[in-house]
């Protein structure tokens, strides 16, 4: 498989993808359509609940009005529980959603392994059990909602050396798990700091990848990656370089990044040459107290006014909502 291109090393400058001229430039929401967890707490399978999807409608109303087709990316216990695939179902019927996978591994059967921090990235498992929970998963996605899926996230954003090929073996044209700029090796996940925030093929191009958006922003971005890796290696230097200003890195999300700072992100990526934005989040955030990011009822009002925010900049950009199956469409165009 190793031929073929994997996920979790960066690609060559050659593999990135030109989008077409008649795509312009357009955004995606992915959401991470998942269980409700104590973030803080050690991961444990016993944690299904799925309560917080009674709020969604709200979220998917605003988006309906914005011509905005969310990717849900949903989970085994999303999968798995019928009042969420009920309304999700309903929403993809009408064509306002479009429906993906993510990989919780802690929660997805076949579970022969123990749950701990390093197989929460589902790419360190033997090559046999992570093929068998992506087996598991898309088979209880397409049972659920009548069409197999054709976009995967591990959660985490756990990919590893089996997973490009696992994931062609299994249909899928495109992943999202690659969140660019960021380095989860720490914990004995990837390495994506290298990699910049554009489309690129991996391996022959059947399957691509659609990095989540990031930006380092600063005066000292143009050393973006050197600047932020040696900050890092003292005390407090991170926060030293955010609070004077010099540099932050930034993804496109609403969880703990206030808004201010999503829009000089998006700047940074118009002046790079971006001209395909990924956003994302966590679907427990639509209710209070199940996430870091909204605690209270302050914390959701301000949680949708970021979105309000991000979209009314990108209508003044001109930058325009697209489904993932055209953004799909539009990698594969510019191969």
């Amino acid at each position: 498989m190793a031929q073929q291109g994997t996920l979790d090393r960066p690609p060559a400058q050659s593999d990135y993808i030109g989008l077409p001229d008649s795509f312009g430039r357009r955004f995606t929401i992915f959401c991470d359509t998942e269980e409700e967890f104590d973030w803080i707490k050690p991961r444990s399978r016993d944690n299904r609940s799925t309560t917080h999807m009674a709020a969604m409608p709200d979220l998917q109303e605003r988006f309906r009005r914005r011509s905005v087709k969310c990717v849900h990316l949903v989970d085994h216990p999303i999968a798995t529980d019928p009042a969420s695939v009920a309304m999700l179902g309903d929403w993809l019927e009408r064509d306002e959603i479009s429906i993906g996978t993510q990989l919780h591994p802690w929660v997805n059967p076949p579970h022969d392994e123990e749950v701990n921090t390093f197989n929460s990235f589902v790419g360190n498992l033997p090559m046999e059990l992570e093929r068998a929970k992506i087996e598991t998963l898309t088979a209880a996605i397409e049972s659920a909602f009548g069409r197999r899926p054709i976009v995967y996230r591990a959660g985490r954003y756990g990919v590893g050396p089996n997973t490009a090929g696992l994931l062609r073996e299994a249909g899928y044209e495109a992943d999202v798990s690659v969140r660019a700029l960021h380095d989860y090796s720490d914990e004995g996940g990837p390495d994506f700091s290298r990699t910049k925030p554009f489309p690129y093929r991996v391996g022959d191009g059947r399957l691509i990848e659609l990095p989540l958006s990031a930006a380092y922003v600063g005066g000292l971005r143009r050393w973006g990656r050197g600047a932020y890796r040696a900050a890092g290696k003292l005390p407090r230097g991170r926060g030293i370089l955010f609070r004077t200003g010099l540099l932050n890195r930034v993804p496109l999300t609403p969880e703990g990044v206030p808004l201010e700072e999503a829009l000089a992100a998006a700047r940074a990526l118009l002046a790079d040459g971006v001209r395909w934005f990924s956003l994302s989040f966590h679907s427990p955030s639509v209710e209070p107290g199940h996430t870091p990011f909204v605690r209270t009822a302050e914390d959701l009002r301000t949680f949708h006014a970021w979105w309000d925010g991000m979209f009314d900049f990108f209508e003044r950009q001109g930058i325009a909502p697209a489904s993932i199956e055209e953004t799909i469409a539009a990698a594969k165009a510019g191969l």
